[in-house]
């Protein structure tokens, strides 16, 4: 089974392999690396021996260990006790807290996206914003772990935290109270003659889903849908055999994703299997909505649509994670997080870095802070030591999305004034009503 899951704690916008651990599967020590075990080994005797207290071997060892994986990449890291719970707890699907996507930028602890409908999001956390205190404790330079353990609790009980958020003066407090989050993997609603699918996460069924929800709006609008808006936007991933599922619900043939890695084992093509009996939506226009919290699983999807040219990408750019993990079990509390490869979208382009340019570039409007979400907004190439784009990345490729575009001149109060609480959901709908489907196919990049 393959995951490109989320766990709050570390910023799990990943795809995951579950792999068995062997002793033959691990790679043997090479002979040229013995003077720099020696000095491993001097290192922890110094420690033992001179350290102002007593420090315990687990400490030290486990220090070594996450220090070593942890200089490969942002996603490859040691969990046991509490850190891997949090990770079978999310891909469970459920757990008390607050509903945040967080990771450590530079010492503090800074927000990738509240998720949908959390009370996180209700209480007005956005991405880009960083958590100073905890209860008007200081969180700097900490275990990521032991703020993300801060922050769970019961359901009902409240957390007030000190936010920085720049572009503004002074940070500010905001109190949130604790819930259930169960994401809801799939919604749909009737917009007129245009559906929209909203898919928050790449949990388990998600491909039936998706095809159970587009056969109700169908026999809503009465066999007359005109067109589909496909909501990926703050979605982190989840497993990905339901992104090759989903793709496939609206593709006849071809390629989905392929993954490559060092060990040949890695490599893999997932193709459209026709699993649905063809494309589900009958030649249905349809857009896909991106934007910086769209991850993993997310850009599996987008950018098949988009190079199988059967769906318009709209929003903004992606996050950029295009690596594969995998999650191989030491011991029955202990295991290992490993990036072992790199995926590719049909046209043999990798996410890494740049994730997927829309097609048509969308700022979120209804936000009073959509300027500053545009050039705040956390993704892949922000990470310390995150892998470099194999193939090459542009600078300017990254910066497309910090510059105004001059068609998108209304304020957030304007929209709101006129009953627009979501400008880029808004304007993927209405390009659905005015354009037919012959316009929106000629709509893609080349």
């Amino acid at each position: 089974m393959k995951l490109a899951s989320l766990t709050r704690a570390a910023l799990l916008v990943t795809a995951v392999a579950l792999l068995p651990a062997t002793t033959a599967g691990l790679a043997a020590v090479d002979a040229r690396s013995g003077p720099q075990f020696g000095k491993l080994v001097a290192i922890y005797q110094l420690v033992k021996a001179n350290y102002v207290d007593p420090v315990d071997d687990n400490k030290l060892l486990k220090g070594a260990i996450e220090g070593m994986l942890a200089s490969l990449d942002p996603h490859s890291s040691y969990l046991d006790g509490a850190s891997l719970q949090r990770l079978e707890t999310m891909i469970d699907g459920s757990y008390t807290g607050l509903g945040l996507s967080v990771v450590m930028d530079d010492g503090a602890v800074k927000i990738v996206s509240p998720f949908r409908g959390s009370p996180a999001e209700k209480a007005g956390l956005k991405a880009g914003d960083y958590i100073t205190h905890l209860d008007g404790v200081l969180y700097y330079d900490r275990d990521l772990d032991e703020a993300v353990a801060k922050m769970r609790g019961e359901a009902g009980t409240a957390i007030r935290l000190t936010i920085y958020r720049p572009g503004r003066e002074q940070p500010f407090d905001v109190t949130v109270t604790r819930g259930v989050i169960e994401l809801e993997p799939v919604t749909a609603k009737l917009e007129g003659t245009v559906g929209v699918i909203t898919v928050n996460e790449f949990s388990r069924d998600v491909g039936n889903d998706v095809n159970k929800a587009l056969q109700s709006l169908k026999q809503q609008a009465g066999n007359r849908l005109t067109g589909l808006v496909l909501d990926l936007r703050s979605n982190p991933g989840g497993s990905l055999d339901e992104a090759v599922a989903l793709s496939d619900l609206f593709l006849t043939a071809g390629d989905i994703v392929s993954q490559r890695g060092r060990i040949a084992s890695e490599n893999e093509y997932y193709r459209a299997e026709t699993m649905f009996k063809g494309d589900a939506a009958r030649g249905i226009p349809v857009v896909v909505l991106i934007d910086a919290g769209s991850a993993s699983a997310s850009e599996i999807v987008a950018g098949a649509l988009q190079d199988q040219h059967r769906a318009v990408v709209m929003g903004e750019r992606s996050f950029g994670k295009g690596s594969v993990q995998s999650l191989i079990q030491l011991d029955r509390n202990s295991a290992v997080k490993l990036t072992t490869a790199r995926y590719f979208t049909p046209s043999g382009r990798s996410v890494q870095e740049g994730g997927i340019e829309p097609d048509i570039r969308v700022p979120q409007l209804s936000d009073p802070d959509a300027r500053l979400r545009a050039t705040q907004a956390l993704r892949e190439s922000d990470l310390r030591g995150h892998l470099i784009n194999e193939i090459g990345i542009e600078d300017k490729q990254l910066e497309t999305d910090k510059q105004d575009d001059p068609r998108f001149k209304m304020t957030a109060e304007e929209l709101k004034a006129k009953g627009i609480e979501d400008f880029q959901l808004y304007y993927a709908v209405q390009t659905l009503r005015r354009t037919g489907a012959p316009a929106l196919r000629t709509a893609h990049r080349p």
